[in-house]
């Protein structure tokens, strides 16, 4: 069989012919002999391809004497890619932590029972974390453990200021019946670095990419198309899978950025002929080697999401991972292919690093250590001028906790005594002792006005100006008054070991 250098899917006739090739957005006709067709088809590939070494291309006759030379797909390494990218984020990583000393980018993966493969999986996570510099956080629940159980673990990370995403590793492996999707949900969405939480779908399916996490499988997929140089926009898609991790989302994330998408499942009728009108084709259906050669449209990328496992005598295992595509024969047609394995697996773990140190810097950019994000009251004044009395009831205090959170300490740093009084216990310096020291104003040896404004009042006065008005993170520490005239709402007393005192002072609580 005669051979030519060519590209994919390019149509020659032999002796002096017309060759035409829309590959890479490049379109044209050559007039030549079979090899000088071929050599100019070569070059009217984009420089990224054409740079590579032109492959030996066999060449298959169409009828009418059109000959079709069609060259092996190209390989979309996923490792070559992922490392690629971990590089970048390690240096990412490395300016944060120049930048803002003491900050690491967190993430935490909670783990339910003791499944081999699940450990498998997060120890490549643990290691790719440590190896950007991600503080990587690996919390192990035993099989015995209540969704209750779970979902205070989940609170507990959501309210960490240290873990800036964290994952629930599926499927979960308890003995006690737990709802999964609710725990899920119970992710605070902008920790959501898997992108499964209902708001974190609902936004991708909206188009709002830009303010949302997309599960890590779709966006490492999305990744390697992009890696093709074949533009996405005006493309058919074929999605094979409807999966909330892969499926799904892979339809809406194409869908925006502007393919026209088909989502195949295992009630679609004719596969074969859907798939054959991709140009992009991405493959999760679960099933090995179900996408026969045959059925890939010429040129088309390829995507496949499978991991399977199939006997295999000639392997000291006795069985082989295959993907949910025939590779061997998909790669004579296809322009692009992933080999499984190999390409989707390394891409989704640095997917998952990406969006972590996304995470980080969306919570630099909103909590900045040492600033505080106060919501402050909003003044109404009144004239005539109200009693102490009255002011004092018109005001509706914030509840305590709230406010506990906008100065950045954690629930377990903070008791509450009811909605307007907490205690802080001191461990939570150890976490703030990179925090550069404050200043400490001391207000005193004021002799009270005829009004009674004295050194309490003064205080305030001074921190609702700095805080308010000039938002500096300020506190206002004020003695305990006589009980009498204040009920106790100046201030609390009395402290146990360990902690201090967090409370309001109500407006109009200061009366002489």
């Amino acid at each position: 069989m005669p051979q030519f250098f060519a590209t994919p899917g390019a149509y020659v006739r032999l002796g002096r012919a017309c060759a035409s090739t829309s590959w890479g957005g490049r379109a044209g006709a050559i007039v030549g002999s079979a090899w000088e067709v071929a050599k100019h088809v070569c070059w009217a590939l984009p420089c990224r391809v054409r740079e590579s070494r032109p492959s030996i291309l066999s060449v298959s006759t169409l009828g009418s004497g059109l000959t079709k030379v069609m060259a092996p797909a190209e390989i979309l390494n996923g490792k070559v890619v992922s490392a690629q990218i971990r590089e970048k984020l390690k240096s990412k990583v490395a300016q944060m932590k120049e930048q803002i000393p003491g900050f690491t980018p967190g993430l935490a993966i909670l783990q339910v029972g003791n499944r081999d493969d699940s450990n498998l999986y997060i120890n490549v996570k643990l290691k790719a974390a440590k190896e950007i510099g991600i503080k990587a956080m690996h919390i192990k629940l035993p099989r015995t453990a209540t969704e209750s159980e779970v979902l205070k673990c989940i609170t507990s990370l959501n309210e960490d200021l240290t873990v800036h995403g964290f994952i629930l590793q599926l499927p979960l492996d308890s003995e006690n019946p737990i709802n999964a999707e609710a725990l899920i949900n119970a992710i605070a969405p902008e920790k959501d670095v898997d992108g499964l939480t209902s708001i974190n779908a609902g936004k991708l399916a909206r188009g709002d990419l830009n303010d949302c996490f997309i599960p890590c499988t779709p966006k490492g997929c999305l990744e390697l198309i992009k890696q093709t140089g074949v533009q996405i926009a005006g493309r058919q898609a074929v999605v094979i899978g409807r999966s909330k991790i892969v499926g799904a989302p892979m339809h809406d994330l194409l869908l925006w950025n502007h393919a026209t998408v088909t989502t195949c499942h295992s009630k679609t009728a004719n596969l074969n002929e859907e798939v054959n009108k991709g140009d992009i084709v991405v493959v999760a259906a679960g099933k090995p080697e179900m996408v026969k050669g045959e059925w890939i449209k010429p040129g088309a990328v390829v995507i496949d999401c499978g991991i399977n496992c199939v006997p295999d005598d000639t392997k000291p295992s006795g069985k082989r991972i295959v993907g949910d595509v025939a590779y061997s024969e998909a790669k004579e047609r296809a322009g692009f292919i992933t080999p499984v394995p190999g390409g989707v697996g390394p891409m989704t773990v640095a997917m998952l690093m990406q969006s972590t140190v996304e995470s980080a810097e969306h919570f630099l950019e909103k909590f900045r250590p040492g600033k505080w994000i106060i919501q402050y009251n909003k003044l109404n004044l009144k004239t005539p001028v109200p009693s102490d009395i009255d002011i004092s009831r018109s005001c509706k205090p914030k509840p305590i906790g709230n406010l506990a959170r906008e100065i950045g300490l954690l629930s377990e740093e903070v008791e509450l005594y009811g909605e307007t009084k907490a205690k802080v216990l001191l461990s939570s310096l150890e976490r703030l002792k990179h925090q550069p020291d404050g200043k400490y104003v001391v207000v005193t040896g004021i002799t009270p006005t005829p009004l009674g404004e004295g050194k309490s009042t003064t205080t305030i006065g001074l921190v609702q100006a700095l805080g308010a008005h000039l938002h500096q993170n300020v506190f206002a520490c004020v003695r305990q008054p006589s009980q009498g005239p204040t009920f106790g709402i100046k201030g609390i007393s009395g402290t146990r070991p360990g902690a201090t005192s967090l409370s309001f002072i109500l407006p109009g609580a200061l009366g002489p």
